[in-house]
């Protein structure tokens, strides 16, 4: 799950790249040619105490997800935790800040080593991204990427951070998660994001696909099925077929991410919460 996309939308390759680059100083995130991606089209960690959600909002502060990954006919090769950190005034401007977690279990770690950590501080109103951190430890290779978005370049980073120049309404993978949550399924039928994975950016159209009962490693859930598509300079990335399932309760929990790939089929099963 680790903010949806970064590990199965873009592929083992995708993060064999991004293990051995590190940030430029600044540099202008490649965007799409469809123009639609600068737009939002939607209308719209130790155990703790956690208030109710905000209106609109089903994020807790506190709240830990934590998740097994199948690649194949091969279970628990990844285990994975999203967690809400907290709320806080990030330089101004009021944050959620989400994270991920993602280490890799044998077989495939020994084929690839992975202990990775994302931060994003998104803001709390519409949850676009005003900073995204990326901490990879990857087949022995470390590398921290703190990159601060900017849609004008007249907004200087601090001195440990890049700037990067995006389109208006950017996500991260994880706001992008906590976003698709905060959407009402039973009202809207699609939604499109401008998604920033840390290298490029995407046209991400999240759609909704029915309703399905699931069953995963924390139980069986009635949930909103929602098809995820990813375009790059306006063309579909037919290399995945991302299906999400978000549980039919408050928290409109994400309990399921199925994903085809060329070379396998990969499911992200809720395991536990907190």
């Amino acid at each position: 799950m680790a903010g949806v996309a970064a590990y199965w939308i873009h592929g083992w390759k995708q993060r064999e790249r991004l293990a051995l680059v590190s940030a430029a100083p600044s540099k202008l995130a490649d965007s799409p040619k469809s123009r639609e991606a600068a737009e939002t089209l939607a209308s719209g960690a130790p155990k703790k105490a956690t208030p109710e959600p905000e209106a609109g909002l089903p994020l807790r502060i506190g709240e830990v997800l934590d998740y097994t990954a199948n690649v194949g006919k091969i279970t628990n090769v990844a285990d994975l935790r999203v967690v809400v950190a907290g709320r806080r005034n990030f330089y101004g401007t009021t944050v959620w800040h989400l994270q991920a977690f993602a280490h890799t279990h044998n077989p495939l770690r020994m084929i690839f080593e992975l202990d990775d950590q994302f931060d994003s501080y998104s803001d709390a109103a519409n949850l676009t991204t005003v900073q995204y951190e990326m901490h990879l430890q990857e087949r022995g290779h470390r590398v921290d990427s703190v990159e601060r978005m900017t849609t004008t370049g007249k907004e200087p980073a601090p001195s440990n951070a890049s700037e990067t120049r995006v389109v208006p309404g950017t996500r991260d993978p994880l706001s992008l998660l906590g976003y698709l949550r905060k959407v009402d399924w039973t009202k809207t039928r699609e939604v499109r994001s401008p998604v920033y994975d840390g290298h490029k950016l995407y046209d991400v159209r999240a759609s909704f696909a029915g309703s399905e009962r699931v069953s995963v490693a924390a139980g069986t859930f009635d949930t909103k099925k929602v098809n995820i598509q990813v375009f790059d300079n306006g063309q579909e990335m037919n290399n995945a077929h991302v299906l999400l399932y978000l549980a039919e309760n408050e928290a409109r929990t994400p309990v399921l991410l199925d994903t085809v790939m060329p070379f396998a089929t990969a499911r992200v099963e809720l395991k536990s919460t907190d």
